[in-house]
């Protein structure tokens, strides 16, 4: 793809990032259902010789993604009022600990059995579908940060769950990645199945959350409480926030932690030192806007990609799995996770089941795989990830808004149905 239609491409997108919000607000349409189709269109319209290269290149892929994932994740932190707790995020730690694992386990069995793949590309399609998304599901999540001010606004259980789900997911995925990398490339699992626990599973999540609440906890001090012209926060620079992305972002992966968990943790850390002061609402609109670009861009380029060839090795076999997944793996598996959570109403955990947005964390981990080691069923995986993408991104834009202002009504109305 030339430069001139990256240009196009990129303007373009942000045209429509400017103009949609406003037009589709209320309807149950999102941004990214237009803007993925808008790259459909180029791809069809525009000319090149390869229009699917730039998302199979792994490794361009992989940074692009990467990058808007962490900038979310520090938006997605800054926006979380309810500072984590077991009992205040009891219904997340379900999700986490017992209904991602258990939509890994499935969705690798399908892959193997259904779709044929080997055991250690299974694990990893598992794990590639496994995170829901802090980018694309924003019409299901926590807006933003309340400030001094503004009208108290209510965090109800779903927005919170999802919003402290998508944050923590992204980084909890990354370990089962490893294992299906490790599965292909590192011999018999007695080699080296005590290091992944220990380490991969364990000791680097540590090293990200402790890190990048520690981080967090002393750019807060900096930020709201140092003296003089050192307290950040009264000059009303958000740069803060994306220097604090990036700047934990690489201390954790150079210490070996986990960046993703390190940004997140470092958000929440920043938060709990001031949460009132309206600088944290600069810094989240800046956040904001950066994710926008790099979303638009990214679903342009996978939009593009798809009518030249992505979808090329996708079998009914491989629809079927998606499908599986959006109507019937996410939502069982979160709905028994949370079986146990006296907080969250009936109606509430349906929502919160049923919306497991996958989007551009998928991309960025199947990405980082690939260029990470050789991989022959590269292409099917590319197929089945980009399609389950597609099929989130429509099925979900199409029906957040209706039920999010659906269960909002129920609950202004003390409608909902009571937990049990």
């Amino acid at each position: 793809m030339s430069a001139e239609l990256v240009y196009l491409l990129v303007g373009l997108g942000l045209l429509l990032a400017t103009v949609l919000p406003t037009v589709l607000e209320g309807r149950a349409v999102s941004p990214p259902m237009i803007v993925l189709a808008v790259g459909v269109l180029a791809g069809l319209l525009l000319p090149g010789e390869d229009p699917v290269e730039p998302i199979l290149n792994a490794e361009l892929t992989a940074h692009l993604a990467e990058a808007c994932v962490i900038i979310s994740l520090m938006g997605v932190g800054l926006a979380l009022e309810r500072p984590p707790g077991w009992r205040s995020w009891r219904a997340t730690w379900g999700l986490l600990l017992i209904g991602m694992p258990l939509c890994i386990l499935v969705v690798a069995l399908l892959g193997w059995s259904v779709l044929g793949l080997t055991l250690p590309a299974a694990v990893l399609l598992g794990a590639v579908l496994a995170p829901t998304d802090p980018v694309l599901a924003s019409d299901v999540q926590v807006t933003g940060p309340v400030v001094e001010g503004m009208d108290d606004v209510d965090e109800d259980e779903v927005r919170l769950t999802l919003t402290s789900e998508a944050g923590l997911n992204d980084a909890l995925a990354f370990p089962f990645v490893y294992l299906g990398l490790f599965l292909m490339g590192r011999g018999a699992i007695g080699d080296w199945g005590l290091e992944w626990v220990l380490w991969t599973l364990l000791g680097k999540i540590v090293v990200g959350a402790v890190l990048g609440w520690v981080c967090g906890w002393l750019l807060g001090r900096l930020a709201f409480r140092a003296s003089g012209t050192l307290r950040i926060a009264e000059h009303g620079n958000p740069l803060l926030a994306l220097a604090a992305t990036f700047a934990v972002y690489g201390l954790a992966e150079l210490v070996g932690g986990y960046g993703f968990l390190a940004v997140f943790a470092c958000a929440l850390a920043v938060r709990s030192v001031e949460s009132t002061h309206g600088y944290h609402l600069d810094m989240h609109r800046l956040i904001h806007q950066l994710e926008t670009i790099l979303t638009l861009v990214l679903l342009l380029m996978l939009g593009a990609a798809l009518t030249a060839g992505l979808l090329g090795q996708l079998t009914w076999q491989g629809v079927l799995v998606g499908v599986a997944l959006v109507f019937v793996i996410r939502p069982l598996t979160a709905w028994l996770s949370m079986a146990r959570c006296p907080d969250v109403a009936r109606s509430e955990r349906w929502v919160i089941a049923g919306f497991g947005v996958r989007g551009i964390g998928s991309i960025y981990y199947l990405s980082f795989a690939l260029s990470s080691e050789y991989i022959s069923e590269g292409l099917q995986l590319w197929a089945v990830v980009a399609f389950t993408i597609v099929l989130s991104v429509v099925v979900h834009g199409v029906t957040a808004t209706p039920v999010m202002r659906r269960m909002d009504q129920r609950r202004m109305q003390g409608t909902v149905t009571p937990p049990g």
